[in-house]
Order: C-alpha cells, then sequence, then structure tokens
C-alpha cells in the first residue's frame, strides 16, 4: 500500500530483539505523533516514539549498503545491518 506518510514501527525479532519495520501510508491514526521534517511526513506510535526517541534517520542512494539508516541514541546493541536493536 502507498501512501504520503512513512510509518515507522518497533517489533519484537531480529537479531538484538527489537526491528525497526518501515512502511508508506496513506494517511496517521488516531492517537500517531506526526513529524514533518525535510519534506517528509513521518508517523510513529507513541510506544514507539519512546524507543526512537532522539533518533536520526537518514536515506543513503549507496548501490551496497544504501537504503534507510538509524542512528538511535537508545539502542545499546545493533546488528551489523542496522536492522534490530536492542536497549
Amino acid at each position: 500500500m502507498a501512501g504520503d506518510f512513512l510509518r515507522i514501527a518497533i517489533t519484537g525479532g531480529g537479531c538484538n530483539g527489537l526491528s525497526y519495520k518501515l512502511r508508506f501510508v496513506a494517511e496517521p491514526r488516531r492517537g500517531d505523533i506526526l513529524v514533518r521534517t525535510a519534506g517528509a511526513q513521518v508517523v510513529v506510535d507513541p510506544k514507539t516514539a519512546l524507543y526512537l526517541k532522539g533518533t536520526v534517520l537518514d536515506y543513503s542512494h549507496q548501490m551496497v549498503g544504501g537504503g534507510f539508516k538509524f542512528a538511535n541514541p537508545n539502542a545499546k546493541a545493533s546488528c551489523s545491518c542496522g536492522e534490530s536493536f536492542s536497549v
């Protein structure tokens, strides 16, 4: 499903216990936190926001290792691919 908002969620799983899940959605849900930055509209639920406080999300166009990159100050450890973390 395509949409104008990027939803970021934290779910259990991955090699470090918690994983980032990204998908585009048509609209925010009731109670979501909306962040508008650099022309992007990002939505997160309040529980996910606790894990993401202070996080910087970047995107790389590189052929190898490209994609979304999370710099999460709350993560005590993360996997080498950057898709899972632990607190």
